[in-house]
């Protein structure tokens, strides 16, 4: 690695390959652990303590809010002091404990975020109970293999996910025994739980069973498991990923470094918009980091098309996000330009030139044109509330444009971060003001140590000039196993290192760039290998279109694939070239394909990609990816099996026009 500006600092040499293994390159740590690992604050042994203890600094201060609906109409946030909410989770406590579930005991939440949400959790974490989240998004099948895996013996749901909870009936009732309404219970649903042997309560009436009622808190330890969190898995069923007190507890103090040696400490005057499902460790984490300062964490109202509109009444201080999110808001603001006068496209991009020029040249954000954030970006920072100091994408790569884009125009800090669930969240995260990070993650977080082994098989070598090879890592944020699955946890972890499956790439200020997956790799006919998710990252950056699956086998010679165009860059290139019809029927044009076609074709070639690497076929879908024909995993991972599932007919037409052009 180049001895420059690097944020790494080596602590062991990498080694040779041996007959058993391959080669390991050397092992690195942020140079912001040069004296050892951060410690967690004195006396915070437990997730309860970061509550207990910024309920005693912060009693008064905003801790949770939440939108008031008045005469159908969004209002101002109301808010709940962190006194106040300790209180509620006291009470909520006794009654969990007087339903006669103990520490140890097993508590599923079943909803979109919410206070009642965050009060349910922070009271498993008061009890010692393991805290089981259930995704939002996560079908009945999924719901019903957690609550029975997982031995849930109680249940929070929101109210509108009643009817789905009911659908585990009556496989999970060896196991649950009371659910407890976010909301209100109908009588017919109180009449089917109780049919069940089910206890069923309004969150009201749940508050009242321990009245006059007082449970000791356990005495909790750094390594009890404080949460099952369940990865969505895009193949075969969930994992239960058991997280204790210390991972994460050992995270936040790694963040607070990592935030302090930047200058972007965090404070109670903060605020969050908390709307990335809190079943998922990027949230929870989040969460729980902004409770240790005592900030203010404000809930969206569960509907994206609102979201832009809850931020612009909360005001909020950090947004984390998936690309996703931040490609519509992207889009959004590229429509607005392209939608503005001559007068205005060329001032916005004379000023995001001036901009951008300076910030590659050293400058920070916020000095590199004050006067273009004032006259033309001020607009794009008050769409975001106007208070945004950092914006966090995390869960999946976000594309290098789109980064860019919004690191010029929302007068803040754009971070992108990278960690899994075993890994509790953060692992890397890119650095403010280091624009040669952009298109990476970043370098490591300060509390573990990261090594790279080589794939051999995918031609990536850790000991190379450009050390390439699976991302491996070490460290007490780690998860303590999958439950009930040592044979999984025997497979990744190995010797103390969790072999993540993702293909990192170091770069020479040491931050690490993600180019591929391990198990993402096929073989074509004439026996090359392709690295598909590398592909679709180089393909990714056609800027015509939002996403797109590449799919080959080993009966086939070449790659075709199904994507997901850009409604508006297609249809002004359909205005522009005589092709009508609405964004369906222009997706289904003959001269549309070959357009999209042509465009990847130019991107392959400007990569320098192998003759086997270019696409030769593609079908444009005019609806997106998503979690409902389960094509997609909640944070947006493609699961590829169902995608050849969904798409196989399409498939087969498109190797069939290729064997027979004529036909």
């Amino acid at each position: 690695m180049a001895e420059e500006k690097n944020y790494v600092i080596k602590v062991e040499e990498g080694k040779a390959a041996t007959d058993e293994r391959p080669s390991i390159g050397p092992v690195y740590r942020s140079c912001f652990a040069e004296n050892g690992f951060p410690a967690p604050i004195p006396g915070m042994e437990s997730c309860w303590d970061i509550f207990r203890m910024s309920v005693e600094i912060y009693p008064n201060h905003h801790m949770l809010g939440h939108r008031q609906i008045v005469d159908g109409k969004a209002g101002k946030y109301v808010w709940q002091t962190y006194k106040q909410v300790y209180d509620i989770v006291m009470k909520v406590g006794n009654s969990i404990r007087s339903c006669g579930v103990e520490e140890g005991g097993k508590c599923g939440i079943y909803g979109a975020n919410c206070p009642e949400w965050i009060m349910t959790m922070e009271a498993c974490n008061a009890h010692g109970l393991s805290c089981v989240p259930l995704y939002d998004t996560l079908g009945a099948g999924a719901v019903e293999f957690i609550i029975c895996h997982a031995e849930v013996s109680i249940a929070f749901v929101e109210e509108k996910k009643i009817a789905e909870l009911f659908k585990t009936f009556p496989n999970s009732t060896k196991y649950l025994r009371t659910i407890i309404s976010f909301g209100k219970v109908t009588p017919e649903q109180k009449a089917e739980a109780e049919k069940q042997g089910l206890a069923i309560f309004t969150w009201e009436e749940f508050l009242q069973l321990g009245e006059n009622k007082q449970y000791d808190l356990p005495i909790k330890k750094k390594t009890d498991i404080c949460t099952i969190m369940y990865t969505s898995g895009t193949t075969g069923d969930p994992k239960g990923v058991l997280i204790s007190n210390e991972s994460i507890i050992t995270l936040l103090a790694a963040v607070d470094c990592l935030l302090g040696r930047v200058n972007e400490e965090l404070t109670m005057n903060d605020v969050y918009i908390s709307y990335l499902p809190l079943a998922h460790i990027f949230d929870r984490v989040i969460e729980e980091l902004f409770i240790s300062h005592g900030a203010s964490i404000g809930f969206w109202r569960g509907d994206v098309k609102l979201l832009l509109e809850d931020i612009g009444e909360l005001k909020p201080s950090v947004f984390c996000a998936v690309p996703r999110v931040l490609d519509r808001i992207y889009s959004g603001l590229q429509q607005k330009i392209s939608e503005g006068g001559l007068l205005k496209k060329t001032l916005f991009n004379v000023a995001y030139s001036f901009k951008f020029y300076n910030m590659r040249n050293g400058s920070k954000h916020a000095e590199a044109s004050p006067f273009s954030d004032r006259i033309v970006f001020s607009q794009v920072k008050e769409r975001l509330g106007g208070n945004l100091r950092i914006i966090l994408s995390g869960a999946a790569p976000l594309s290098s444009h789109v980064e860019e884009f919004l690191r010029v125009v929302a007068c803040c800090h754009v971070m992108q971060g990278y960690g899994l669930t075993e890994t509790c969240a953060g692992t890397f995260v890119s650095l403010p003001h280091e624009l040669s990070m952009l298109g990476t993650v970043g370098p490591p977080v300060p509390n573990v140590d990261v090594r790279l082994e080589s794939v051999p098989e995918m031609g990536y070598d850790a000991l190379a000039s450009t050390p390439r090879g699976e991302i491996c890592l070490k460290g007490t944020t780690l998860f303590s196993g999958y439950f009930k699955r040592e044979d999984l946890t025997k497979e990744v972890m190995i010797d103390g290192w969790f072999h993540t499956g993702d293909i990192g790439e170091w770069q020479p200020n040491g931050s690490m760039k993600v180019i591929d997956r391990k198990k993402n790799i096929f073989k074509l006919s004439q026996g090359e290998y392709v690295a598909v998710e590398n592909l679709e990252n180089v393909y990714g950056c056609v800027s015509d279109i939002e996403s797109i699956w590449v799919y080959g086998n080993s009966f086939e010679s070449y790659l075709v694939a199904v994507v997901n165009p850009n409604k508006q860059a297609l249809e002004r290139w359909a205005a522009d070239n005589g092709v009508s019809g609405d964004f369906e029927t222009i997706c289904k044009d003959p001269k549309a394909k070959e357009y999209i076609l042509g465009e990847l074709t130019r991107t392959g070639k400007e990569k320098q990609l192998k003759g086997f690497e270019f696409i030769k076929a593609v079908h444009l879908d005019h609806v997106p990816f998503d979690m409902d024909r389960n094509l997609l995993t909640p944070t947006f991972k493609k699961k590829r099996p169902q995608l050849l599932k969904y798409y196989q007919s399409v498939i087969d037409d498109m190797y069939n026009s290729i064997n027979k052009p004529n036909a």
